[in-house]
């Protein structure tokens, strides 16, 4: 396992016993925690006191969004040692049992950043919505279309990046477009990646702030402004 893992876990407008299960799921592991409130309109640290003595908490001022929030957990990490950083969404969807293993796949030395994927156990795959699968896959071949990248599963927001990867990789989309640009920064710099299955919850509290369809047009024009203008 890497000598100094950090877990960065972005917040905006999450139900604080959410965010303290969600914590508690995870503390007391062989990492540091870094949760970012994005600005929410009641201060995250003000509704669970008792977070801040488990965990780093930064803010943000204003809502900046997802990937800003990521960005600033990994910067922050970066300064304080940090030689791998896994994000970790704050809405219970994602598996703590998934860390060590994406922690133990970067520090085989095989890889820089290490991708989720809902596609390639049975299990996983049949605890996505029906709706949500078809979206996915649509969104697979757009991205094999940008980036080159042959990815069973895509914006999956359960990844872990090591040295090379936190050294070269800057998230300039602050809000939901960063996980495309994450992949063709993987690209572009010609980082090792490798796919791990992760399994993901659909709670009706997770999928009620989960991307909808619309979403997915938004992040398509984000991408092309950011690449052309």
């Amino acid at each position: 396992m890497p000598s100094n893992p950090f877990i960065v876990i972005p917040c905006y407008r999450e139900d604080p016993a959410v965010v303290r299960r969600t914590v508690e799921g995870i503390v007391g592991g062989a990492w540091k925690i870094v949760l970012v409130d994005d600005g929410s309109p009641e201060k995250l640290v003000l509704n669970c006191p008792e977070l801040s003595q488990k965990v780093t908490i930064l803010r943000h001022p204003v809502n900046r969004g997802q990937g800003a929030a990521l960005q600033t957990g990994a910067d922050y990490a970066v300064r304080h040692g940090a030689d791998a950083v896994v994000h970790f969404d704050a809405d219970g969807q994602h598996d703590p049992q998934d860390i060590p293993r994406f922690l133990a796949a970067l520090d085989a030395g095989d890889c820089d950043i290490v991708l989720g994927s809902r596609f390639l156990r049975p299990e996983d795959l049949a605890a996505i919505p029906a709706g949500r699968r078809r979206l996915l896959r649509l969104a697979r071949f757009v991205e094999t279309c940008l980036t080159g990248l042959e990815l069973t599963d895509v914006h999956n927001g359960f990844r872990a990046l090591g040295p090379r990867a936190l050294a070269v990789i800057r998230i300039r989309e602050d809000r939901m477009a960063h996980a495309s640009e994450i992949l063709m920064q993987v690209a572009r710099k010609h980082l090792r990646w490798k796919e791990l299955p992760t399994h993901i919850v659909y709670s009706e509290y997770s999928s009620s702030k989960g991307q909808k369809v619309g979403n997915a047009f938004n992040i398509l024009w984000d991408l092309l402004l950011g690449k052309w203008l």
